[in-house]
């Protein structure tokens, strides 16, 4: 609890008054006194430069759980931001059956907003609790506002780690609505239409359905059977399919669910098996295993295309991009939570992702090309000047809107280092960036 509300500006080294106890050092001529290697007093601290990030971004994960010896809040407040991020999907998904992905994605931005976060910790007076230096930072209302929003998701954090997901539940719950009424619609959200449809189970229908048939094979081939084999119908039906009565729909929803659960169990994951990783650390190993890429490449493993179903009537096997296949498996990932549990994804996860992460970080996955050729760019810096760093120009722009062809030249001091193609801009970039980098 008292980690949730300690802010990065809060230093024990101080009395209660930081600011007093700094001028008084000042003054007195010796500003830190330093014992020992200086090295150990600032390893646990955030600190900038490449050397600094690619040390710890090589550190392996740490197979038991081990306590972090960081001793503020951005690593809980990683957690929290997922575990509000991922209770905020659930109960909109279950809540608003009929709204598509983009009304889901409206609402859950509405409630996650560092200004509403905000608004939540000011009815737990937060900001009375908070440690941290009283210095000029945080005096401006709205870097408070910001601090304040920051140390709530710590404490969703901290409440998760400390009593599980449904004390996190109940506790965001009760601050969202002051009113009895409204906290029970949220918190007592009903099953997903497919399950109250068949209350204990569908698979009787697999007798008469070719496509329930046809995932029964897919079920053998990852040891588990839904309870509801529908949920996993509609996992794979793809939004070309037209609304029909044994999916109810195609799996855009069901995406936006499993995008957030992939995300919380990663997330915590990663805060519980590297200790010595700050938030930013943190973000780009979550970055580099749940993606477009990995997810896809799981997908095409597992064979998850071949029971893709689309509104096509020759039965051909279709080839799918990177994106559809990534949408798949978390497709897939949220028919498993809704009708298994988060254990499932769990394990799941543990067997298809988490072992790739040594893989990752050997080969430095996390670090795009974009971000390595602005890092050889700044070794080339003048002492005492600016440094250049590259810039990116789209030189091209074909095909009709849904399918474009863009490309970019990245030019440093002036120069055409590289080029690169791709279906977006950003994909261009980064085939430009790695073109720079071959050369």
């Amino acid at each position: 609890m008292k980690l949730a509300m300690t802010h990065p500006s809060h230093h024990l080294n101080f009395g209660m008054n930081p600011d007093h106890a700094r001028n008084s050092l000042s003054n007195c001529g010796i500003r830190q006194p330093k014992y020992g290697d200086r090295k150990v007093h600032h390893m646990y601290m955030r600190k900038k430069g490449i050397n600094t990030l690619i040390n710890i971004m090589s550190r392996l994960g740490q197979d038991d759980p081990s306590p972090s010896r960081i001793n503020h809040n951005e690593r809980l407040e990683f957690l929290g931001d997922a575990v509000v991020e991922f209770l905020t999907s659930v109960h909109l998904y279950y809540l608003f059956p009929s709204l598509e992905e983009g009304g889901l994605a409206t609402y859950r931005t509405a409630i996650v907003q560092n200004q509403h976060l905000a608004m939540l910790a000011k009815k737990l007076e937060l900001d009375r609790f908070m440690l941290y230096a009283h210095g000029p930072d945080l005096c401006r209302e709205s870097d408070l506002r910001h601090a304040m929003a920051n140390c709530f998701e710590a404490l969703i954090g901290a409440v998760y780690l400390e009593g599980g997901l449904e004390e996190a539940r109940q506790l965001f719950g009760r601050l969202l609505f002051n009113s009895e009424d409204l906290r029970d619609v949220w918190l007592n959200y009903p099953p997903h239409p497919l399950q109250v449809q068949e209350p204990q189970t569908d698979r009787q229908l697999i007798e008469t359905s070719p496509v329930l048939q046809k995932l029964t094979s897919f079920e053998e081939s990852i040891g588990v059977l839904f309870t509801h084999v529908r949920l996993l119908a509609r996992a794979f039906t793809l939004r070309t399919v037209g609304f029909n009565h044994l999916t109810l729909g195609h799996n855009q929803r069901m995406e936006f669910l499993g995008d957030s659960i992939m995300q919380l169990v990663a997330t915590e994951y990663l805060f519980i098996h590297f200790p010595d990783h700050h938030e930013g650390h943190l973000t780009l190993l979550r970055s580099s295993l749940v993606n477009n890429r990995t997810q896809a490449k799981v997908a095409e493993e597992l064979g998850m295309q071949e029971f893709a179903i689309t509104n096509d009537k020759t039965k051909r096997p279709v080839a799918l991009r990177t994106k559809t296949l990534a949408d798949l498996l978390e497709s897939f990932i949220a028919a498993l939570y809704i009708d298994k549990d988060l254990e499932y994804v769990h394990t799941f996860m543990n067997v298809c992702f988490f072992p790739r992460l040594k893989e990752f970080i050997l080969n430095q996955d996390w670090n795009d090309p974009k971000s390595q050729l602005q890092q050889c760019c700044l070794t080339l810096r003048t002492e005492g000047k600016e440094p250049d760093i590259p810039l990116y120009k789209t030189l091209q722009t074909v095909g009709p809107s849904h399918a474009r062809t863009y490309t970019v030249a990245v030019y440093f001091k002036g120069e055409r280092i590289g080029c690169g193609k791709g279906p977006s801009i950003q994909q261009a970039e980064m085939g430009a960036a790695m073109d720079a980098l071959e050369k």
